[in-house]
């Protein structure tokens, strides 16, 4: 697989997989029924050759970083990043909460979720219109420079909010939607290229790709992502081993 280098020197192969299915549904909320084959299909992942698994708080909430902690935590060949900023209450109930105080707590109990001392990239799940995108990112800095992260990202953000935080604090990840069917976000990955920041498009395959029905049309979306620019990182999630090898003959060509 082709690779990406992040600031600290760190390569990292360019595909790789979420975890959000991998909580109960509907809705992502509560642990995946099958929890033991959840692990499996981790560790057949990580065992061949994908190294950057995506979670977050929310996905679940917590359960996606307990399973990626429990089946990947202790494993330093891999690169595990999740996102805080928003707590979860239901299926559909959210609330987005980026204060200081709360990234902070969130980042505490990411690390004990994942089984990592250090989290290798946290993302600002979405700016909170109540706290300053500014302070958000003090918050992560703070974390960043006590060695609780090392890498900071930022998900669902404009042109203008990248702008504004990387006068804050080294932005090395933006994770924003991007597919075949919805390319608003080509222009940020074109700014992202140029200033040697990764770029994750989350929903990569777009709506419903299990309802397509064809492996064809999923690497067709993957090698399209593929293909934009070499700091993009393709993140598809699945519950399902052939789904995942499918993937991964995709990734070999990168």
């Amino acid at each position: 697989m082709q690779t990406f280098t992040f600031s600290d020197g760190r390569s990292i192969n360019r595909l790789g997989m979420g975890v959000m299915r991998l909580t109960g549904q509907p809705g992502n909320f509560g642990p995946y029924p099958d929890w033991e084959a959840g692990l499996a299909l981790l560790r057949q992942a990580a065992d061949n050759g994908v190294q950057l698994f995506d979670s977050a708080r929310a996905y679940g909430p917590e359960h996606a970083d307990r399973i990626l902690g429990e089946a990947l935590g202790d494993r330093d060949d891999v690169f595990l990043a999740t996102k805080g900023g928003i707590d979860k209450f239901g299926p559909s109930e959210m609330k987005r909460d980026a204060s200081p105080e709360r990234l902070t707590a969130q980042i505490e109990d990411a690390r004990r979720n994942l089984r990592r001392d250090t989290i290798d990239l946290f993302q600002l799940h979405w700016v909170d219109p109540a706290v300053p995108l500014e302070r958000s990112v003090e918050a992560l800095e703070a974390a960043r420079q006590k060695g609780h992260i090392v890498h900071i990202g930022l998900s669902n953000v404009t042109a203008e909010e990248l702008d504004r935080a990387r006068d804050v604090a080294p932005i090395a990840a933006v994770q924003n939607r991007l597919n075949m069917g919805d390319r608003d976000n080509l222009a940020m990955v074109e700014k992202t290229r140029a200033l040697g920041i990764a770029f994750l498009p989350y929903g990569p395959l777009g709506a419903n790709p299990m309802k397509q029905g064809a492996t064809l049309d999923t690497r067709k979306a993957l090698r399209w992502l593929l293909d934009l620019a070499p700091n993009v990182i393709a993140i598809p999630g699945t519950t399902n081993p052939a789904h995942l090898r499918a993937n991964l003959r995709v990734g070999a060509t990168a």
